[in-house]
C-alpha cells in the first residue's frame, strides 16, 4: 500500500508519520518512509535547490519541473522497488503537493500539470491519502514558534498558502475515495489515534480484496 500525507506547511505531517509508522512495524508491517522533495541522493540533491533561500528568483516553471524531476527518481529508485516488493510505502508529500503548490498557489493548469505528473511518475498515484487540514496562518506560525527550516518555499506570501490550503480542499472533494481529511489543530495524540483508525481500516479492506480478488 502506498500512504501519503499532505497538508499545508506546520500541519504536523513529518511528527505524525513516525508515530503511525511505529505503530504499524510494532503491528508486523514493513514499512518503508520517504519525503518529498527528497528520498534518495539525486532527490535531495535537487531539494537543495528548490528549498535554498539564494533561490528566490526561481520561475514558478523551474520550480514545477524540478519538483518532477526529484519527484520521477524517488518513484524509480525506491517507491516501486518497495512497493514490488510487499511493503507499505509512507511518503510525507508526494505529486498531490505539485497539484495544491503550483496548480492552485501559482496558478498553472491543473490539466497539464496531471500529464506532466504521470509522466514523471508512470502513472503510480497513492492508495490513500491524509490530508492534515490547518489554517495557513496557523501552520506557518508553528513553523516559527517550533524554530523548524525556514525554506524558499515557507517564505511565499501568506496569500499563496491560503491557495494551497483550498487547492487541497478542491483535491480532496474531487476523489473522496481516496482522500480522507483530518483536523490537524488537535492535540497530536488525537490525531494519531484518528490516522491509525483510518489506515487500518484501508488495510483490512486492502487484505480482504487479496484474499477475494472477485
Amino acid at each position: 500500500m502506498f500512504i501519503t500525507f499532505e497538508g499545508p506547511d506546520g500541519s504536523g505531517k513529518t511528527t505524525q508519520i513516525k508515530a503511525i509508522g511505529s505503530e504499524l512495524q510494532a503491528k508486523g508491517y514493513d514499512i518503508i518512509y520517504t519525503r518529498e522533495p527528497g528520498g534518495t541522493e539525486i532527490s535531495d540533491q535537487i531539494r537543495e535547490i528548490i528549498m535554498n533561500m539564494k533561490n528566490k528568483r526561481m520561475a514558478p516553471r523551474t520550480e514545477i519541473l524540478l519538483f518532477c524531476s526529484a519527484r520521477a527518481q524517488l518513484v524509480e529508485e525506491l517507491i516501486r522497488p518497495a512497493l514490488d516488493a510487499g511493503k507499505i510505502v509512507i511518503s510525507d508529500r508526494y505529486a498531490d503537493s505539485t497539484l495544491a503548490y503550483q496548480g492552485y498557489g501559482h496558478g498553472y493548469d491543473q490539466d497539464v500539470l496531471i500529464q506532466l505528473l504521470n509522466f514523471a511518475t508512470g502513472g503510480l498515484w497513492p492508495d490513500l491519502t491524509l490530508l492534515l487540514d490547518i489554517s495557513a496562518e496557523k501552520g506557518l506560525q508553528r513553523r516559527l514558534t517550533n524554530q523548524e527550516e525556514w525554506n524558499r518555499m515557507d517564505d511565499y506570501q501568506l496569500a499563496f498558502h491560503e491557495r494551497v490550503r483550498e487547492g487541497y480542499h478542491a483535491l480532496a472533494a474531487a476523489d473522496p475515495a481516496r482522500w480522507q481529511r483530518i483536523d490537524a489543530d488537535q492535540p497530536a495524540a488525537i490525531i494519531t489515534r484518528q490516522i491509525s483508525a483510518v489506515i487500518e481500516k484501508r488495510l483490512v479492506q486492502s487484505i480482504g480484496k487479496r484474499k477475494n480478488p472477485d
